[in-house]
């Protein structure tokens, strides 16, 4: 893989991991353009250039980030409860991220998960599903309340929609943001919640896959050459930058336009996708 096709990766990675696009089926669509062969090393840099994606979030929401809740607790707590009340932030994170730990793990041992990613044309059919339903969420979810108090409850709900993104094509982000507004949240404040929930889950798939890389039945560090570990340096560093603006701007417009722009352009790109593999091509699954 040429430095320019390393950035070029890392560009479209950068962009569409947070948006509700699905990263995956970009992936594919780029790969295939390029010529790009599914070789050890392309699969790793794939996986490992998120942590990049990953940075982009503690960076952009440092001080909301790392916080703690000074706030006192209320009268007559417990000591877990006062110790609870003070690592809110991360509790509600811990929570949401729960159903992900459970339900990814056993997928990922029966090998369900990678037989999904194996099939291409799942990408694209939940692509253009996912993008229908884009088209008409706003109108199915009230706007709800930036002082709607986000419980344990509300978090685990957020988690298990989630968990429907681990159908390729589905995206992440769209299920935890439409989780978010299922529970009367904002859409800004949905977001900005997906972004959160996002690190420990995308730092824990990460990690899972790269310990199958190097440990895993097929494990192959031939790969992690001088050279190819410059080339994930660098599609770090760009998977960062990018991702940093486009989750500024996504905030922006989701907040002012909502959904139906992301939906008809994921019905585009699933009707492609289709289209490719209708014509005769075949497309490779990346991750």
């Amino acid at each position: 893989m040429t430095a320019l096709e390393t950035i070029i990766i890392a560009i479209v990675e950068g962009l569409t991991e947070f948006l509700p696009v699905s990263s995956t089926g970009h992936m594919i669509i780029t790969q295939n353009l390029l010529g790009v062969e599914s070789t050890p090393f392309v699969k790793a840099f794939t996986i490992i250039i998120q942590f990049g994606a990953i940075l982009s979030v503690v960076c952009l929401y440092w001080n909301r980030f790392f916080r703690l809740n000074h706030q006192p607790a209320p009268a007559g707590s417990t000591p877990l409860q006062a110790f609870l009340h003070k690592w809110d932030f991360y509790w509600k994170l811990l929570v949401a991220f729960i159903p992900a730990i459970v339900i990814g793990f056993l997928g990922k041992m029966s090998g369900l998960i990678d037989r999904f990613l194996e099939n291409v044309e799942v990408v694209a059919v939940m692509l253009v599903v996912g993008g229908i339903f884009m088209l008409f969420c706003d109108r199915l979810f009230n706007k709800g309340s930036e002082q709607t108090k986000l419980t344990e409850a509300r978090a685990f709900r957020i988690g298990l929609f989630q968990c429907i993104a681990m159908i390729p094509g589905v995206s992440r982000s769209m299920a935890t943001i439409v989780g978010g507004m299922a529970q009367k949240l904002t859409r800004r404040a949905a977001a900005e919640f997906s972004f959160f929930l996002a690190v420990p889950t995308m730092a824990a798939a990460t990690a899972l896959d790269v310990l199958q890389l190097f440990f895993g039945d097929e494990a192959d560090a031939s790969w992690a050459t001088s050279d190819n570990l410059m080339m994930l340096a660098l599609g770090c560093v760009v998977a960062f930058v990018v991702a940093l603006l486009a989750m500024k701007w996504f905030v922006s417009f989701l907040t002012k336009y909502g959904f139906k722009a992301f939906g008809i352009y994921r019905i585009i790109v699933g009707i492609i996708i289709l289209a490719l593999l209708w014509s005769g091509h075949s497309l490779v699954m990346v991750d």
